[in-house]
């Protein structure tokens, strides 16, 4: 593929998840338009689609860490998390239910989310490091969505869909790291007063600070280093679980409190 045809392919894939975003009615996987495999090409179109979003005047707030499961590693056929972009309009304040539509195919996964006070540029961060530049942790529940029709993914269909970004919710009330062994926190998340995920720290690649040094040290490399005020959502901590119109979620994470998501119903249902 020539590097015309190469810039073709990733404009032709952000055009079709764009346009699968503002339809509502999802797409077929963009794989296909891509070079086989080629993770480079599937981030190429992510960038894309983050500079196409900032002129339009959305304004970053952070990253999503995705993939830091082993198991989800194993079904992809990969051997490294993911990474995604999050915009101001993606935060969903607790109490505000999400709109019918305003997602395609919605699910849910509680997270530990990092607020950096300083940035992190370096290509080798430490642990001390990160320490360092984190102001406080705090409950997370991220609401992940795909352009792509049941879910029908590989590696490179969810990069190239901003890894699978969809919302999410923060809870209100930050905890310090020097307070909580991240490692060692349980989690439970509850749909509609119902047990419906649970897992710990160290089933987020051993640790959420593993993920988010994974994730500073990439972006270092590529360039494009974390920065003071960064939100980063460092991976789930449990197992996805499907949303849908009228459910309400709730996680519970040892040391960090509660975090809610509620979705709306559409006008109309049920009469």
């Amino acid at each position: 593929m020539s590097p015309r045809e190469h810039g073709d392919a990733v404009a032709k894939a952000a055009d079709v998840l764009e346009e699968a975003a503002r339809s509502g009615v999802p797409c077929a996987p963009v794989r296909s338009l891509l070079p086989e495999g080629d993770l480079e090409a599937a981030y190429a179109v992510q960038r894309l689609h983050v500079e196409r979003a900032v002129a339009e005047g959305r304004r970053p707030v952070g990253r999503k860490i995705g993939l830091t499961s082993p198991a989800v590693q194993r079904q992809l056929g990969v051997d490294q998390p993911d990474f995604g972009a999050l915009f101001a309009d993606m935060a969903v304040p607790e109490g505000q239910p999400v709109a019918p539509g305003r997602l395609l195919q919605p699910k849910v996964e509680a997270e530990v989310a990092l607020v950096l006070g300083a940035d992190l540029p370096y290509r080798d961060p430490t642990v001390a490091d990160l320490l360092r530049a984190t102001a406080f942790a705090l409950p997370a529940l991220e609401i992940v969505d795909s352009r792509i029709a049941d879910w029908d993914i590989t590696i490179v269909d969810t990069v190239a869909d901003n890894a699978s970004c969809g919302l999410f919710v923060l809870g209100g009330t930050p905890v310090p790291l020097d307070r909580i062994d991240l490692r060692a926190v349980t989690m439970h998340l509850t749909r509609n007063g119902a047990s419906a995920s649970s897992g710990t720290g160290a089933d987020c690649l051993g640790s959420p600070l593993t993920a988010a040094l994974w994730l500073a040290a990439t972006l270092a490399r590529l360039g494009d280093p974390l920065k003071a005020g960064d939100i980063l959502l460092t991976g789930a901590l449990g197992p996805m679980v499907l949303a849908g119109e009228g459910d309400t979620f709730t996680a519970h994470i040892e040391g960090l409190g509660t975090v809610t998501a509620a979705f709306a119903v559409s006008e109309g249902a049920g009469a």
